[in-house]
Order: structure tokens, then sequence, then C-alpha cells
């Protein structure tokens, strides 16, 4: 497609002038994207319900959230400790000197669930513009005018803030072809992704496939297990099941933290526990899902699942807890794959021996998460440690939906859940996945980046002669 060959050199072109600009202009710029966010609030809003039935409580928090993660970054950038600066220049030794750089123009695809937070402006494309790469944005169908709205915003941010004109693009069209053609060409460097697990492997695929591989970082798949521990069922399982009810349901389960499975061992108080959370989940009130694809995905894993069902809500789509015994969820690989909606399998293992078999066979996850009372935890830290095996992000009585967006947050996991589990899609450190490192190796001062020059004009944090120091 000539359009994506276009859009793919104005795309380097951009690069070559916006990788120059310092910070302090890039911080200011995604002030402004944020800013001009705000003011569209109202129209974005109406636009995003109109077109993924998302209440509008939901979408004004995800707008608070996609502006805060833009200032998030734009104060990451400023502070500058981040290009993780190194300087060796002992006496009779060759003068190196290493800091991140931005690798180059970068594609996005939006996210079906998160019209804003994930998607047009979203962590991914923050992360990448504070990194000083540009920008190419696959907009989602699901929401496309909502996308094209949030590009409007940006594309006056880049004229108010003095950026390149093509910092950032925005492309619609079907994925199998658009984003394949994208990932494909010669001039794109990373790529961000949030979605399903057929589609993420599709562009891993892809971008192994290029003369020069490159990486793409997709979030795709998993199920959150929820280690329920004997003594809190006994002490707080009606509780437990209600908040856990809250989490299954959050949404119409259309979040990729929903827990979608649940382990405890056989006892009468884990029998309550699931009698308790059947009841609360096949109460809550349906409510449409965010588009048609979705829809059908969720009807025809629930058809898959309906052997197992024992609670199921009416309406449509209808709410649902299925139950298991142990030895068949190992034995049935179907059991552990993802089922995206309200829904989530709960599984009656034998004893403990068995319980850790079951989190032994389940594949990598965004969240683990554990249910004790203190006696609980003590006395299962064996099933803490396997946990932290098994996800980038370990709870311990909190239900796994909510990500924080902040320094320490880490929203990756081991494959299906990620491609990469090195890196985080949430945080500042989702900018890592757009920068790489570089040794200046005998350069005069003059010709070093600032972050490296002897006097350290910008007063950032660095190891000196394997000294932190900011001086």
């Amino acid at each position: 497609m000539s359009e994506i060959k276009e859009i793919m050199q104005q795309a380097k072109a951009a690069f070559e002038v916006y990788s120059k600009t310092t910070p302090v202009q890039r911080a200011q710029f995604l002030e402004k994207i944020a800013e001009q966010i705000e003011a569209k609030r109202e129209q974005l809003t109406a636009k995003a319900h109109e077109e993924t039935h998302l209440p509008l409580p939901r979408l004004n928090n995800e707008i608070t959230r996609t502006t805060g993660q833009l200032k998030m970054f734009a104060a990451y950038i400023t502070e500058g400790s981040w290009v993780a600066a190194a300087i060796d220049n002992q006496p009779s030794k060759p003068d190196t000197r290493k800091m991140l750089i931005p690798v180059g123009p970068v594609v996005v695809f939006g996210a079906s669930n998160f019209p804003f937070a994930f998607s047009t402006a979203g962590g991914d494309t923050a992360s990448a513009l504070a990194s000083g790469s540009t920008v190419v944005v696959k907009g989602h169908s699901a929401h496309a005018g909502t996308s094209l709205l949030v590009y409007n915003a940006i594309q006056e941010a880049i004229r108010l803030s003095g950026m390149p004109e093509h910092t950032l693009q925005h492309v619609l069209g079907p994925g199998n072809t658009t984003g394949k053609e994208l990932v494909m060409h010669p001039n794109t460097t990373g790529v961000g992704f949030t979605g399903s697990f057929n589609g993420g492997t599709a562009l891993m695929r892809y971008a192994a496939e290029r003369e020069k591989p490159i990486p793409v970082f997709a979030e795709m798949s998993s199920i959150n297990p929820v280690v329920l521990l004997p003594d809190t069922l006994t002490q707080n399982g009606a509780a437990l099941a209600k908040k856990l009810a809250g989490s299954v349901t959050l949404g119409m389960g259309q979040f990729c933290t929903n827990p979608g499975l649940l382990l405890g061992i056989k006892s009468p108080a884990l029998k309550a526990f699931l009698s308790q959370l059947g009841e609360e989940v096949s109460q809550v009130t349906p409510m449409p899902m965010l588009h048609e694809g979705i829809h059908t995905n969720y009807q025809q894993g629930l058809t898959e699942m309906l052997p197992y069902v024992v609670y199921k809500g009416d309406g449509e789509p209808a709410t649902a807890i299925a139950t298991v015994k142990a030895s068949e969820f190992l034995a049935v690989p179907h059991l552990r794959e993802e089922v995206f909606g309200p829904f989530s399998l709960l599984v009656e293992c034998a004893d403990k021996a068995e319980l850790i078999k079951v989190l032994q066979s389940i594949s990598g996850q965004l969240t683990a998460t554990i249910m004790g009372t203190d006696k609980d935890l003590a006395e299962h830290r064996d099933i803490i440690s396997l946990q932290t095996s098994l996800a980038g992000r370990v709870i311990i009585n909190e239900v796994p939906t909510g990500v924080e967006v902040n320094s320490s947050m880490v929203h990756g996991g081991p494959f299906p859940a990620t491609s990469d589990a090195r890196f985080t899609s949430v945080g500042t450190s989702a900018i890592q996945r757009w920068v790489r490192p570089v040794c200046f190796q005998g350069f005069p001062d003059a010709l070093l980046p600032e972050e490296l020059q002897n006097a350290n004009p910008r007063g950032i944090w660095r190891t000196v002669n394997n000294e932190w120091k900011n001086v």
C-alpha cells in the first residue's frame, strides 16, 4: 500500500528531527497532548460511549488515567536519570560513556477494550514519544471515531508545541493487512500491541520474518489465577465471594487482569464459597460488550465451558461460574485457555500437592493472586514463591483488576501473557521498550550528549566510575 510506505517515510524523517529535541521540549509536548485531550473530554467520552457501550464514569476515569500517564512521563524524562548514563574515565583506561537513545519510528496498535488508556494516546504512545521515538498508531476499528478525535487532539498539540508535523500519524484499516504492512516496513523499529493471543503472535511472526527483525511488545492472554488458602476461606469466605464476583464481572469481564481462574483445596468452606460466588455473579445485570467480535468470542468460549458451568446469570451476555476437579483440569488443555468476559473457573484440588501441580501447569500470566490470613501465608510460602515465577505482578489479598500507573508497576509477564517478560506496558519503565544503549568512546566533551558531558549540565543522577552521583 503506497499510503503506508509514505507514512513510514514521513515517520523516519520526523524522527531525525524529533529525536534531537530536548527532554524539556518533549515534556512540554506531552503535557500539551494531555491539555488538548482534557479540553475535548466531553466530546471524547460521548463518542467512546457511542462506539463501545462503556459507561461515562468509566470513560471519564480512563481519560484521567490517560492524561495522568502523559504528565507522568513528562516529569520522568525531565528528571533525566532514566537514560541510565554511565561514565568510566579513569586514568590509563579508555574513556567510555553510555546512555539510552530512542530506537526510531514505532508502530502502536490500539486496544479494543481501552479506547483511551491503551489506544491512540495511551501508554505505548506516551512512553514512545517520551523516549524520542516517533509513532504511527493503528487505530482499532471498534472505536475508530474516538481514535480519530484523540489523534486530532495530538495533532493540535504537535502544532502548538512546534514538533515535526509527522511526529505521530494515524492509520485505519484491516489489522491483518494494514497491520502486517506496518510491521514489515523497513522503517519500523518496534511494535506495541495489546489484544488477543492470535493477533499478538501474528505480529511476532511478521517481525521475525523481516530482513532485519524487530521487537514486538505484545500483551496477549492471561487467566490471572487466584489461590484461595484454607484459613481465609473459613474466616472470610462470604467477603471473598463478594469481592471476587465484583472483579470477575467488572466491565463485563473485559479486562486483561480479570480473575479467570480460582484455585482452592477441597473443603466445606470452599464449597460454601463457590455457592456464594455463583449467587453473586449470577445476579449481576448484564451490559453490552465492547463490540460484536468480543461478544462472539465470549459466547464461543462459554459454550465450550458449559459442561462445567454451575452458575449462570440471565440475560445476554451471561455471567457464569464453572468448576472442575484438578485432575480433569490437568488432563484437559483447553480448560487453561482464556475466556474473555464475565466468567471464572474454580478448580478444586485434593490437597496442597495437587494445588502446586495445577499452578505448575499454568503458562505465564500478567497477575497471580493469593488470598490468605497471616496463618495461611506463613504456611504457604512455597505457593507464594511459585506465583512469583508465574506472573509479572503478584498480589496478596487484593483483586487483580485495576492497574496503578506508577514507577513500580509491572504489567507484563512470561509468555503468553506477553511476548517479553523483561518489560512492562504500564508505568515509567515502559519507556525502556523504545530505547537502546549506545557507548561513546573517546569523544571530545563538546560532542557528547548533555547527559554524558563532564559538567553534567542537566544535573541528572548517573554512574561515574562506579559511583552514583549527580555532580
